[in-house]
Order: structure tokens, then sequence, then C-alpha cells
């Protein structure tokens, strides 16, 4: 079964592409990585995926649910960590489709706020403020916010950068649970070795698809060559074009 089909997708800015002429599909209860050089559309197409932004051509079709239905984790650069609130504040904003966005938490939910605090290994830090979380630990925070979204989709963007190898691993440990929950899972991801050994299908990006699939047939080498050189020859100032149809 489908849980996202795209149909000759083009995703970009102000009218600009980012990313262009997207076909393919990701699996219901699959665990799918988004991969490829730097400014390749990753993020892009996640952000297309979650329904922030509207294909400037093509249709996005989300099989079975409404964008409402879906966890998303940004990256946590879009965070501001500064801001005057505690750590259960920022994991409790999960509870939002279970109680909307405007009523007060009960205490039951002070408890499910905990319980997720200590899944990811931050018991206790429920009144901690979030300016003296480092940053693996502000993760662990995100990870858990989103586990009380308890949604069946989840759309990571770069979950595991800039955090220290035992938060990655823990992390990854939570990911995988989710896919054997039958959760739809799709996250951005730098690194092709978690790639190869974690996740089952991959789509490789240069501002279009490489290849996608599964994994150990996307992240072939020669796949990878033809991605950075598609990615080097990119005209950021080139018009859009549409696809060529035989």
């Amino acid at each position: 079964m489908t849980a996202f089909a795209l149909r000759n997708v083009t995703l970009g800015y102000d009218g600009h592409p980012a990313v262009h002429h997207l076909e393919g599909r990701i699996a219901k209860g699959s665990l799918t990585a988004i991969v490829g050089p730097n400014g390749s559309g990753k993020s892009t197409l996640l952000k297309g995926l979650v329904g922030f932004l509207d294909p400037i051509d093509g249709t996005i079709e989300r099989v079975g649910f409404k964008p409402q239905d879906i966890a998303y984790l940004p990256q946590a650069a879009s965070l501001d960590a500064s801001f005057p609130a505690k750590v259960s504040d920022l994991v409790g904003l999960g509870l939002w489709r279970k109680r909307g966005l405007f009523s007060s938490f009960l205490h039951e939910d002070a408890h499910d706020v905990h319980h997720a605090l200590e899944a990811v290994g931050l018991a206790g830090f429920d009144n901690r403020p979030l300016d003296t979380l480092s940053g693996g630990q502000l993760q662990r925070a995100l990870f858990a916010r989103v586990m009380l979204q308890d949604a069946r989709v989840i759309l990571l963007d770069e979950p595991f950068t800039a955090i220290d190898q035992r938060t990655v691993e823990d992390l990854l440990s939570l990911v995988q649970r989710w896919h054997g929950e039958r959760r739809t899972v799709v996250a951005v991801l730098h690194d092709y070795d978690m790639v190869r050994a974690c996740f089952p299908d991959s789509v490789l990006l240069a501002r279009e698809a490489v290849a996608w699939g599964p994994t150990r047939d996307t992240l072939k080498q020669e796949n990878l060559a033809r991605a950075r050189a598609m990615h080097e020859a990119w005209d950021d100032h080139a018009p859009w074009c549409a696809k060529d149809v035989a």
C-alpha cells in the first residue's frame, strides 16, 4: 500500500524550482531515507510531503491521511533554544492533536510528557530550561515531542546532525521501533553508511531523482557519481522547463 504518491512533482520557492519532475511512491509502513549532495532538494522534498510547500507542478497524493496527521521534525537549527520555556513545555506541544491548540493540559498529560522524556533518556528533565540543554539533549526532547504526537507518518529533517554518537544510537533505535510499529518514516540523512545499514529504502536526489527504491540499488557507486555530476552542473539561474514526453 502507498503512503505518498508523487506524479511529475516540481517544488520550489517563488516559482523557482529546487527539485523537479519527481515520480515515485513511498510505501505505507516503510523506512525511507532521502539523501544527496548539499543543496540537492532534500529538505524541500520533505516540506512538500508534509504540506508546507505546494507543488509548482504535478501532484503529491497522501493516501489515507491528511497533512495534520503527520509528525514533522524540522532541522534543530530552526528552533530558538533561547526561548524562555521548560523542556516539558516543548515536549507537551506534541499533545496538540489530542488536546487542541488552545486547550489546557491535564494531570495525565504531565504523566505522558514524563514518560516520553524517560523513553528518550531525559528522565528528570521536565522542568529544565531549554537554554541549558546540549545539542543532543535538545534533539532527544524533540524526539519525545514526536512520540507524543503518536502519528502514523513521521518526517525527520536531518535528525542526527551535530549530536554525539550515543544520542545518535539511542534515537536511531527509536526510529527503528517506529518502523517496527508499521509507521511510515521518512528521514533526510547525510550518512550513507547509516542509510545502507538501517534504511531499507531511499531516494537519491540531485535536484531531481537520480534513483528511487531499495537502498542496495539506489546507493550504488554509479548512482552516487551521477548525483555528484548532476549537482555540480546545476544552474541556479536556469529557467524552469517542462519535462520531455516521448
